[in-house]
């Protein structure tokens, strides 16, 4: 499967980043068969189920994760961490919708969607609509699996079938965004598959149609050193061979930029009061940080909540 990017590229749910959101769909449906889970997501394993065979099938395998574990023990500790890392972020993402509605706030929008089923699994208040931004073929794909096994949105929800290099503000708008009204954002999983000049501009974007008091929540990553993404590559081109399928480069989906903004100190340089927790430490809080050999001590992303003055 080819994975480079293009000005123009465009995806389903088995391919480039659709495929990811499958990955994470993977990992919320391991958290939710724990005994412990920090979350539950009933319908991520039936929204994996039917994307086919892929390299998700194997994530929720404990058996197969074993193995790995057994034959590469960093293979194995990376399984682990991947896993609890989409438990904490996913975690962290609901306390912030559930802080949100319980200040008021009736609009919320998940830009590039995905799998994110807290449309259908989050108890929303009585007059709350949920937008959801993405690849025409990526809610298509969502909206028509849970149809058929009868999931029904716990809250309004509007699609917004389009590309976030488009005039996405536009289709917002004509699904019924109203700007004038606070509204909650999500951009989850999202910003590093954006070049830095278009993530300033959905920055730019979300503060035009943000009323005061609306509020934000994003995920950024690090900039990691070539020779740490080497090492990925490796890894997934491991696991891959040990599988039999075709690997997939997440480092090829994704724009590492030295001079890309930080999340927490543009919002607060545009209206916003910003605030940043290092993955790590959230992580360490929900007794769930797992050490991996090439961390190099860093957090493998952050967490940056702000509210629009």
């Amino acid at each position: 499967m080819s994975s480079l990017r293009t000005d123009n590229d465009t995806w389903d749910i088995a391919s480039s980043v659709g495929a990811t959101a499958v990955m994470v769909a993977a990992a919320r449906a391991a958290e939710t068969a724990r005994p412990d889970p920090l979350i539950e997501d009933p319908y991520a394993g039936i929204l994996v189920a039917g994307a086919g065979a892929g390299a998700w099938q194997y994530i929720a395998d404990e058996a197969f994760v074993a193995r790995m574990a057994e034959s590469d023990p960093e293979i194995g500790v990376l399984f682990e961490h991947m896993k609890n890392y989409q438990a904490v972020r996913t975690h962290f993402f609901d306390a912030f919708f559930s802080a949100a509605v319980d200040a008021g706030i009736r609009q919320i929008v998940i830009l590039a969607s995905g799998l994110d089923s807290r449309a259908y699994r989050l108890p929303w208040p009585t007059g709350t609509t949920v937008y959801e931004i993405d690849q025409p073929l990526v809610l298509e794909y969502k909206t028509s699996t849970l149809a058929e096994h009868g999931a029904q949105p716990t809250a309004e929800r509007r699609e917004v079938p389009i590309d976030l290099r488009q005039d996405w503000p536009a289709a917002l708008a004509a699904a019924g965004f109203d700007p004038a009204r606070p509204a909650a954002w999500l951009a989850e999983g999202l910003l590093m598959y954006l070049p830095a000049d278009a993530q300033d501009r959905l920055f730019a974007q979300i503060t035009e149609l943000s009323a005061p008091g609306s509020r934000i929540a994003a995920e950024s990553m690090g900039v990691h050193a070539e020779d740490r993404r080497e090492r990925m590559r490796e890894r997934f081109a491991s696991i891959a061979a040990q599988v039999d399928i075709e690997p997939m480069d997440i480092t090829e989906l994704t724009y590492e930029d030295p001079d890309r903004a930080n999340v927490a100190q543009w919002l607060s340089a545009h209206g916003w009061t910003a605030q940043e927790v290092a993955s790590q430490d959230e992580m360490g809080r929900l007794d769930r940080m797992v050490e991996i050999a090439d961390s190099d001590d860093q957090s493998f992303s952050t967490f940056t909540t702000a509210v629009r003055g």
